[in-house]
């Protein structure tokens, strides 16, 4: 009779530690389980929607961003109204009041270069903040850095001059995204890290070749990267170029090429 209870409390001991640890497993599960889906959630709060060119809308979390907005009222009915916007330089292609105007309303937080707010006229102007290269905003738990954003090539520095415009570096919940802007391959761009989401320009004469944005590319890998402002003098760059140079690389940049000319070339 002993026997088959020490027998009896082997088996239940046994089969207790089975139990827990399968509960413990289900847990860890859980967990991993759980910990997936709050990244998956992180990654899914950046959508964006090409406007064209460099102008776009984009939202993060519950909050909507328009970059560059031109093109007037037209380009933006029926699109939700913004919270932020985003400018970046003073060329015709990035500033335009009349739209800037139209899309704003009391309350749109504005950020700018100095630069774009000297070319402001109107009220609107009152409604900017400004930064500069560098500098960094913080709000309801966001991060945006001016990024500098210039000219390299001796014969194209007089397009973009170091200091008068930004490219935005946005930061939130673990998520960053990077637009260039009007620039080369800078060093600025090239010594970025942990970036989640770039957006990045190549056309000729203004910006860069896209051999030397790919490069860039390849340089500081992006997750994800997104050619936009290519078209140039002489039309368009080839995204596609781009996309092969950066895809035989190997670094572990998945290149998404998205529809900013709906209107064509023209």
């Amino acid at each position: 009779m002993k026997n088959l209870v020490l027998v009896a409390l082997a088996i239940t001991t046994l089969y207790s530690c089975k139990n827990q640890n399968k509960a413990e497993d289900e847990s860890s599960l859980a967990s991993e389980e759980a910990a997936m889906t709050t990244e998956a959630t992180t990654e899914a709060q950046f959508n964006i929607t090409p406007i064209e060119h460099a102008t776009a809308i984009f939202d993060f979390g519950e909050d909507v961003f328009y970059i560059d907005p031109v093109g007037g009222a037209k380009a933006f009915e029926n699109k939700p109204k913004p919270q932020v916007i985003l400018i970046t330089d003073i060329h015709g292609d990035h500033l335009n009041e009349e739209t800037l105007t139209a899309v704003a309303d009391s309350s749109t937080t504005i950020f700018a270069p100095q630069a774009v707010v000297d070319q402001l006229k109107g009220a609107i102007k009152e409604q900017v903040t400004v930064i500069a290269n560098d500098e960094t905003q913080t709000w309801d738990g966001y991060t945006l850095t001016a990024i500098p954003m210039y000219n390299l090539r001796e014969e194209a520095k007089q397009f973009h001059t170091k200091g008068r415009g930004n490219g935005y570096l946005i930061e939130k919940d673990g998520m960053r995204v990077y637009f260039s802007g009007d620039t080369e391959d800078i060093p600025e761009m090239r010594n970025l890290k942990n970036i989640d989401k770039a957006f990045i320009c190549m056309n000729l004469p203004y910006t860069m070749p896209v051999t030397s944005a790919a490069d860039a590319v390849i340089d500081f890998k992006p997750k994800e990267a997104y050619p936009y402002h290519f078209r140039g003098q002489n039309g368009m760059s080839d995204v596609d170029q781009f996309k092969g140079i950066v895809d035989s690389a190997d670094v572990g940049t998945e290149v998404i090429i998205l529809d900013w000319y709906p209107n064509g070339a023209e």
